[in-house]
């Protein structure tokens, strides 16, 4: 085993206790701008809330596809790599249209 591979159990903790925060985080910012969106029913406001429910769903799901699907690491970390630059594009464009 390299280096590379060996994980403390305190790094490990460490890794679930913040990637359950950013979930917890994102899934409230995400709430939000959804919940303004039915509000005022403008375009933009949904595009916000689709990038960060996409952004948050690629932050946490790397881990996830490791741990449960015992999909290989470096597979789940371009997913997630994928999901959050997808989330960035969609966010970027809310902030753009009128």
């Amino acid at each position: 085993m390299s280096p590379h591979e060996t994980v403390t159990m305190e790094i490990a903790l460490a890794l679930a206790v913040v990637k359950t925060l950013v979930l917890v985080v994102g899934s409230v910012i995400t709430y939000f701008a959804f919940k303004a969106y039915r509000r005022t029913r403008q375009r933009a406001l949904g595009l916000l809330a689709l990038g960060f429910g996409l952004v948050t769903l690629g932050l946490v799901l790397a881990g996830m596809l490791y741990e449960i699907l015992e999909v290989p690491l470096a597979a789940g970390i371009l997913l997630e790599s994928v999901l959050v630059l997808a989330g960035f594009v969609v966010i970027a464009y809310s902030l753009y249209v009128q």
